[in-house]
């Protein structure tokens, strides 16, 4: 099975955020997927399989589930399919059904995701105790995704925090992750944020795309704008470029591939 180590949301290998993409020729157990993911480590593994032609299944991994959306492995997915194929539109149908359309455009590659709403949620002091936080804007929940908002003001406060991830675990169940934003303060950046997941995945993931189903929608409501500028200020950094429509949001990123090799799998039940 042919797998390759994809940096995405960057033009620069080591930084962005890794993923693994896993070219399945033929099905594989949830259990087989898992333990690969697991062996990888990365935040994420995409297992993509041809269903037709320009479209195929995808499914997303992380070292202790599995999730339905990620949005920098289908980036990196895209980036394999674009660089081994003759097609400049791909098709995505992930484990829901949801379908994610993705096409060139230019030096990068573009995006459509689906757009999701929040709602209103208190945030236990236990939580900003974990984060670090001591004041806050706004909290919101995302339910689709299982994701807390939670907007504080100054960059530099939220790129200088340093969750107690134990204590976080411990702070709220029933959640994936919880997102701190910051509106940025010049004029190349709209808006800073930083995403902490050890419910589901690592403690925190160098650069996230599926969160931008709501996050661009809450900054483009603020900030009254339809293209928006996000930057992910985790230690790798990573950079991207939404554009918030009333159903959906696209985004623009680019990813660079920086290893490509075989799985040895033998063929049995697990």
């Amino acid at each position: 099975m042919k797998t390759y180590f994809v940096d995405a949301f960057t033009n620069q290998m080591f930084k962005g955020n890794p993923a693994a993409v896993c070219m399945v020729d033929s099905s594989i157990s949830e259990g087989r997927m898992q333990n690969i993911a697991t062996e990888i480590g990365f935040s994420e593994t995409a297992f993509v399989q041809s269903i037709l032609p320009n479209s195929y299944s995808i499914r997303f991994f992380t070292p202790k589930k599995e999730i339905p959306l990620c949005g920098h492995a289908t980036l990196a997915a895209s980036k394999v399919l674009f660089e081994t194929k003759p097609i400049d539109q791909i098709i995505f149908k992930n484990i829901e059904g949801l379908e994610l359309r993705i096409e060139k455009a230019g030096s990068k590659i573009k995006m459509q995701l689906p757009v999701y709403e929040t709602e209103p949620t208190t945030v236990p002091n236990a939580m900003l105790d974990a984060l670090g936080i001591m004041t806050f804007i706004k909290s919101r929940y995302c339910p689709e995704p299982g994701m807390i908002l939670i907007e504080i003001a100054g960059t530099d406060i939220l790129k200088n925090l340093k969750p107690d991830f134990v204590a976080l675990v411990k702070s709220y169940s029933g959640i994936n992750g919880v997102l701190v934003t910051a509106k940025a303060e010049n004029e190349q950046y709209d808006f800073h944020y930083r995403y902490f997941w050890p419910w589901a995945g690592t403690d925190e993931d160098p650069v996230t795309g599926a969160v931008q189903t709501f996050l661009t929608k809450y900054w483009a409501d603020k900030l009254h704008k339809k293209e928006l500028h996000p930057y992910q200020s985790s230690a790798r950094t990573g950079i991207m470029n939404t554009e918030f429509e009333w159903d959906h949001v696209f985004i623009y990123g680019e990813a660079v591939i920086v290893m490509e090799g075989e799985w040895n799998i033998i063929k049995q039940n697990l």
